[in-house]
Formats: C-alpha cells, sequence, structure tokens
C-alpha cells in the first residue's frame, strides 16, 4: 500500500513539475522572441511586449490549472485505489466514481487551455 502511494505521488509531481516547467518555457520563449522583435521599432515593441505578456498570462494560466487538477488526479487515484483494497467488492461502483470524477476534472482544465487560447488570440 505504501508503494502505491508513494510511486502515485512521485508520478504527480514528476506531472506537476513537467507541466510548470513546459507551461514557463512558451512563456519565456514568447518573451524572447518579442524582446527579439523590439528593435524594429518603438510602435512594434510596444505590440509585441503585450503579444508576449499575453503568452505569459495564458502558460500561467494552463500551467496552474494543470497542475492543480494533476494534483486533485492523484489524491482521486490514491484514494479509489485505497478504497477497492479496503472494500473490493466494490471495485465496479469506485471505478465508476472515479472516471466520472476524472472526467470532470480534466474538463476544468480543458476550460482552462480555451481561455489561454482566447487570450491569446483574441484580447
Amino acid at each position: 500500500m505504501k508503494t502505491v502511494k508513494n510511486l502515485t505521488r512521485y508520478f504527480v509531481f514528476a506531472l506537476v513539475l513537467t507541466m510548470l516547467l513546459g507551461a514557463f518555457s512558451i512563456g519565456i520563449g514568447a518573451a524572447e522572441e518579442a524582446e527579439a522583435l523590439a528593435t524594429v521599432t518603438e510602435a512594434a515593441a510596444a505590440a509585441d511586449n503585450s503579444a508576449g505578456m499575453k503568452a505569459l498570462a495564458a502558460a500561467v494560466a494552463v500551467g496552474l490549472a494543470a497542475a492543480a487538477g494533476a494534483i486533485g488526479m492523484g489524491m482521486a487515484i490514491a484514494k479509489s485505489v485505497e478504497g477497492i483494497s479496503r472494500q473490493p467488492e466494490a471495485e465496479g461502483k469506485i471505478r465508476t466514481s472515479l472516471m466520472l470524477g476524472l472526467v470532470f476534472v480534466e474538463t476544468a482544465i480543458i476550460y482552462a487551455l480555451i481561455i489561454a487560447v482566447l487570450i491569446i488570440f483574441v484580447l
């Protein structure tokens, strides 16, 4: 049981770390691109800086949503495995509830991605 808990924690930690690094690398790359284009004109520099900040805001939004979702999913999976180990006869009901809960958490992450796309292309 402890091994499953430790593996779940390591998996969630690795997933969160990967999501955060990916999100911040997107924002940093956009900021560097904005700095490279800033030498063209002063008006273009203001627009590029705005685009870089939009990309950074979108990256932070998706990164935080993914991190929170990954933590929540890891906790839900850990509790469902614990529940199944305590009551093996209720495995079907526990698994069904787990899958439904994971779908709702993933939906929230997808909404954050949609908001990030709107920040980049609409605002």
